[in-house]
């Protein structure tokens, strides 16, 4: 396949996106080490899919792909107020990895939140993701809090191994309840590890029950809702729902459709770092302009 077909398909894998919530709430992203923004009421930073404990030919240093993502993040001008990590940190949930992943995010200069994605909950539902990154006030995972006039949500929606997203009820009766205190103006930014939307179902790429909690965010006039998983960017709206999947630093995978089913997608070696990079968007009453801008 050549180059710039490849990059058509398969997006942008790197070191991460820096978004900024102006005060009207609209959600601006560009890339990682990117000159910062001025005026911005809030920044943070969203890295997604790290494998830690991956060891195949796509990309054989997971932990050096981290460590770049770390060292590009702590060297921005201005420090994001956190960095929210969109799930798989480990790639088998093994206490060494967790070790690893927990030792080296460590170094970031910013806090860091969390989620797991199903690679983090393989064989103990989680317990080893939630001793290593979970939150005392978020016994089952999820969470929300507010910061600078936002409200964020942080949900988890894996489950079993490499299947499609679940929330589940309990966690739906909760997402309710603390909705039910924001207003209908309150910028909202959810955080996933799976699409919450019918991504592509074929693959697993969407949240059983997400259209329960989607319709629950109908109501607000600014959502911002940022996952994972997919290891590839792709941008879709809803209505007054736009939705930003996050690139991977570990590995591409394949767009939808384009491969028997998903997985570690391999490039020459040679063009791993022009499939490694960032990007930059600027959202301005709903219209997105977007930047891709490759590491090497």
């Amino acid at each position: 396949m050549r180059r710039g077909k490849f990059l058509e398909h398969v997006g942008w894998t790197g070191a991460g996106i820096l978004f900024t919530l102006t005060e009207g709430g609209l959600l601006t992203s560009r890339a990682v080490g990117a000159e910062d923004a001025g005026g911005a009421a809030l920044s943070f930073v969203q890295i997604s899919d790290r494998h830690i404990g991956f060891a195949q030919a796509a990309n054989d240093n997971v932990s050096g792909t981290l460590e770049q993502t770390i060292k590009a993040i702590n060297a921005l001008p201005q420090q994001p107020a956190f960095v929210f990590h969109t799930g798989d940190v480990t790639h088998l949930s093994k206490p060494a990895q967790f070790d690893e992943a927990k030792q080296m995010l460590s170094q970031l200069k910013a806090p860091l939140l969390t989620i797991p994605g199903e690679h983090d909950v393989i064989g103990d539902n989680g317990k080893g993701f939630l001793a290593a990154f979970g939150r005392p006030d978020a016994k089952d995972g999820w969470f929300s809090f507010d910061q600078g006039g936002v409200h964020f949500v942080a949900l988890v929606n894996v489950f079993n191994f490499e299947k499609m997203g679940l929330l589940g009820q309990p966690q739906l009766d909760w997402l309710k309840n603390d909705l039910a205190a924001q207003k209908g103006d309150t910028p909202i930014v959810v955080f996933g590890h799976v699409p919450l939307y019918a991504l592509y179902p074929q693959w697993g790429w969407t949240t059983e029950d997400g259209a329960k909690a989607l319709a629950m965010l109908s109501r607000f006039s600014k959502v911002t809702v940022l996952n994972g998983h997919i290891h590839q960017i792709i941008e879709h709206s809803e209505g007054n729902i736009r939705f930003a999947t996050a690139a991977s630093t570990a590995y591409p995978q394949p767009a939808p459709g384009t491969a028997d089913k998903p997985g570690p997608l391999t490039v020459p070696k040679d063009q791993l770092l022009h499939v490694l990079g960032f990007r930059s968007v600027e959202l301005t009453s709903g219209a997105a302009a977007i930047a891709q801008h490759a590491l090497g």
